[in-house]
């Protein structure tokens, strides 16, 4: 009985392993017409142009010159001067909604009983450490964000692999704010 048991632990390791090395190929190929689309879009709102004028900035990090993602404020950026900025270790109070590329919404903090969605900037998807800290409290932003910089190629909830997603971002407070050093 104790080598048969151990047969079967062994041939279960086995094929775990092996669904796991096969895994990564068969989400790149299953989703490779959704992958191409969301880059395309990505790439589209990138080059955006509305009245002459580029729709969204792209905001790439000093840490990372690879990552960038697109941003567009939607408030009066001159009314929120001089307004506090998240640090990478700061505690952010925020209103969002997000949805994917095609415009099927995944999730929003106004299910929540007060709308208010509280995080530290470091503890998010990259494409949302990037925006937070380029806003100002008061600051209200569209935020475009491609596959890579935010959950890749993995899924969760009605996010599929490859997903490019689109928040709506309102940064509502900065509570415990650290002072620069």
């Amino acid at each position: 009985m104790r080598l048969s048991l151990t047969s079967v632990v062994a041939l279960v390791i086995m094929a775990t392993i092996a669904a796991c090395n096969d895994e990564p190929d068969n989400v790149w190929d299953r989703y490779e017409t959704w992958r191409t689309d969301n880059e395309s879009f990505f790439e589209e709102q990138r080059y955006k142009i509305v009245d002459g004028l580029n729709y969204y900035q792209t905001i790439t990090p000093v840490w990372n010159s690879s990552a960038q993602v697109l941003i567009r404020y939607l408030n009066d950026r001159t009314l929120t001067e001089g307004n506090l900025t998240p640090l990478l270790t700061s505690t952010v109070a925020v209103k969002y909604r997000g949805h994917l590329y095609n415009g099927e919404p995944f999730d929003s903090s106004y299910t929540q009983k007060d709308s208010i969605f509280t995080t530290s900037v470091g503890n998010v998807i990259d494409g949302w450490t990037i925006a937070l800290q380029h806003m100002r409290v008061g600051d209200s932003v569209e935020v475009v964000i491609p596959y890579h910089l935010a959950y890749g190629s993995q899924s969760t909830g009605k996010i599929v692999p490859y997903s490019t997603l689109i928040f709506n971002i309102k940064l509502v407070d900065i509570p415990y704010f650290e002072v620069r050093p």
